[in-house]
Parts: C-alpha cells; sequence; structure tokens
C-alpha cells in the first residue's frame, strides 16, 4: 500500500513541479517583455542640462516605472525634428520655437512637458556692460539659429538695430579680441570658459528679462500621444523624478554622461549644476508649486505672441496642437 501510494506521489509532484517551472518561465518572459522601449535624443552632447535623463537611467527610475529608455545624443549635424518624424526617436529634447514652426509645417510634433521653466539663452557681455540696456554701442554676434528666436525679441525690447548683429560662429575668440564684442551664450557654458580664460565677463538670461519659451522641452509625435499614452505618462513621470534625483545627488548621472562625452569635465559639469541651480531652471516658476515639468497655457499663448508679432509664425496657426497637457495633468506633483 505504501508502495502505491509513493509511486502516485511521484508524478504528481513532478506535474506539479513542471507546472511550478513553467509558470516561473512564463512571469520571467512576461517581467523580461513589461518593459517599454522608448529612444530620447537630446540636444546636444551629453552634459549637466541633461543631468535629469541620465540619472532616470543611472538610477533605475526609468525601469522602475516599466520602461527601457535608450539615450542618444544630439549635436551640431543633428536634426532632432526629423529623425523624430522619420520614427528615429520617440522623443526629443526641443524647442517651443521648433514646435510651433513644425506644426506650420504640417509636423504631427507635439510637446508633453518643459524640464526647464526658462530657456538656458542668454547673453555673455565684458563685466563694464552692467545690463541688458547697455548694448547699444555693442556689436552682438549671432547665430542664424538666433535670428528666428531671441534676437528679435532682444532687438524690440532693447531698442537694438541689425546693424550691430556679426555671425555667431561659436568660438569664442572674436569676443575674447573684441571688448566692445557681446554674444550668444549658455546658463552653463560660455561664462564657465571665458573665466577659464581669465577673461572677466557677464552673463544674462534672456528668461529673466520676459523672454517666454520654455527650456528643454520634451517633444513626441502625435501618433505616440494617440497610440501610447499610458506609456508617455510613466516617461513623464519617471523624467521629472530624475531631475529631482539629479539635483539631490548628481554622481550617478554624472558618470554617465562622462562616459557619453568624455569630453566632459567634473568642473564643467559641476558648474552648470550650480548655474542650473542659481537660476532654478528646473524647479523656479510654476514647478515650484505645480511639480517640474510643468507647462501651462498661459507661457504658451505668451510665446505664440511673440513669434506672431515677430514675424516668425503664421497668425492663423492653432498653437495649442503644439502641446498636449494631459501627461503634466496626469503626474503626480515632483515638487522641488
Amino acid at each position: 500500500m505504501k508502495a502505491m501510494k509513493s509511486g502516485r506521489v511521484a508524478p504528481v509532484l513532478s506535474k506539479l513541479a513542471r507546472c511550478a517551472l513553467w509558470s516561473t518561465a512564463l512571469l520571467g518572459a512576461a517581467v523580461a517583455q513589461a518593459n517599454d522601449k522608448l529612444t530620447l535624443l537630446t540636444s546636444w552632447y551629453a552634459q549637466a542640462e541633461h543631468g535629469g535623463f541620465y540619472q532616470a537611467v543611472a538610477e533605475g527610475i526609468y525601469e522602475k516605472h516599466g520602461l527601457d529608455v535608450t539615450l542618444k545624443m544630439g549635436g551640431p549635424q543633428v536634426n532632432g525634428t526629423q529623425l523624430l518624424v522619420a520614427r528615429k526617436a520617440d522623443v526629443i529634447v526641443g524647442y517651443d520655437f521648433q514646435v510651433l514652426k513644425s506644426l506650420e509645417q504640417g509636423l504631427p510634433v507635439v510637446a508633453i512637458g518643459a524640464c526647464f521653466q526658462g530657456d538656458p539663452q542668454g547673453l555673455l557681455t565684458h563685466a563694464d556692460v552692467k545690463g541688458l540696456d547697455g548694448l547699444k554701442d555693442q556689436t552682438i554676434l549671432v547665430a542664424t539659429s538666433g535670428q528666428t528666436s531671441w534676437w528679435p525679441w532682444l532687438k524690440a525690447r532693447y531698442g537694438l538695430s541689425d546693424s550691430q548683429t556679426r555671425p555667431y560662429t561659436f568660438n569664442l575668440q572674436p569676443f575674447f579680441a573684441d571688448p566692445n564684442t557681446a554674444q550668444q551664450a549658455y546658463a552653463s557654458s560660455e561664462l564657465f570658459q571665458a573665466r577659464q580664460q581669465g577673461v572677466e565677463a557677464n552673463f544674462y538670461l534672456f528668461a529673466e528679462h520676459g523672454y517666454p519659451p520654455y527650456g528643454s522641452t520634451l517633444v513626441t509625435r502625435r501618433d505616440l500621444v494617440e497610440s501610447r499614452p499610458e506609456v508617455l505618462q510613466r516617461f513623464y513621470d519617471a523624467t521629472m523624478e530624475g531631475w529631482k534625483s539629479y539635483l539631490a545627488d548628481p554622481a550617478p548621472g554624472n558618470a554617465l554622461i562622462k562616459q557619453d562625452n568624455p569630453n566632459m569635465q567634473d568642473a564643467q559639469i559641476a558648474w552648470g549644476i550650480e548655474r542650473m541651480k542659481a537660476f532654478q531652471l528646473v524647479t523656479g516658476g510654476d514647478a515650484a508649486t505645480a511639480g517640474i515639468g510643468v507647462m501651462t497655457d498661459a507661457r504658451w499663448q505668451k510665446t505664440r505672441d511673440y513669434m506672431v508679432e515677430a514675424g516668425l509664425l503664421g497668425e492663423a496657426v492653432d498653437f495649442r496642437q503644439g502641446y498636449d497637457l494631459r501627461f503634466v495633468q496626469g503626474a503626480d506633483k515632483v515638487l522641488p
């Protein structure tokens, strides 16, 4: 009797074991397939301004939100909007003006969040220039992109002239050589380079003087908003969590930044973080109370109005089609 009983138990246990193994295998496969893949293309070579994205990878924040995010660097020869529309990227770190101009051209792009509450664009001047109202006698170096973004704003606000401008070639030597020259600059870059060369200089952030656009806007395609809104919501949430984590302890993100961009040195990264904090690019404005990444209709209206007044955008463009607030509104606030 015992032998018969023992003989029956073995097959039952064997079947249970097989079921357990199958269940474990199926569960493992489900977990392996759970992370939704997204490709994020940044706006330039890896640097502190991309710290929140790298931190979200390094700290497993994207993974925690069920995402497998691949970061790709932008650069001077990289057309982010083109790659987005061509489905070579799912989200790009873009710019409000690009979004609205793309909308005017019939491209299916849409912004879902703004990592920076202000554009980090500004002007680098020599030490004797004490403000943006002191530019009347200055030669101002402006890149082609600046001519169709911030220059009309600066010119109109401070009574400047097109005759003052010269092309900016992303080389600081003309600025160093001429004490009556000012040039476009980013909050985290050119002033650092000037001080490394022993040149006393000032930096004026346009956003602090009323320049309306956001910075580091997250831009995707309309078809992804319609087909994968839940995935994009998790991406938004994880990204803003990444930014908060980065500003608290940037070491994990910095390690990945230097891995992608070996030319980026610790001192440059530290300067960039300090400038982002000083200007409250991530945590200031509406983000202080509504959460990191927030966008509003009112701010987009201001950007649209400026572009129309400056002749940069047609008045008939329905600018509200260029952004979608559902991800901001659907997020758990990540407060600074």
